[in-house]
């Protein structure tokens, strides 16, 4: 109960904390550019902290054509999973009787009327 109080909360704030910002009322780009431009300076003194070459940010049309992408893989997947919905049922209903079918069956058991193991001549 306290996580799912915890996630929502972090939720709520993030929610809130973004429409006081102004995100939900302005042009995406408009936001990515206020934003790249509040963090540059930090980049740049952490660019020069760094033993390595930092590449550039991404551009602002990079960052729209990534996002509807990766967001309409999400959909084409989720829209496959539920077409594929039925099929995962069966066989995850298969899988559960098989182990519940496992589970009840009685033990192998093992005849206590076998033949001791064969003993090894002594050495001399």
């Amino acid at each position: 109960m306290l996580r799912l109080a915890i996630k929502t909360g972090l939720a709520g704030g993030a929610v809130y904390y973004s429409r006081e910002e102004g995100i939900w009322n302005e042009n995406t780009d408009q936001v990515y550019e206020r934003y790249s431009l509040a963090l540059q300076p930090h980049l740049t003194s952490v660019k020069q902290q760094l033993p390595f070459e930092v590449p550039a940010l991404p551009t602002s049309g990079e960052v729209c054509f990534l996002t509807k992408h990766y967001y309409n893989q999400g959909v084409k997947n989720t829209v496959y999973f539920i077409h594929r919905l039925p099929c995962y049922m069966g066989q995850w209903a298969k899988q559960a009787s098989d182990a519940i079918k496992k589970a009840v069956e009685p033990p192998a058991e093992t005849s206590s009327t076998a033949a001791p193991p064969a003993s090894t001549p002594a050495k001399k």
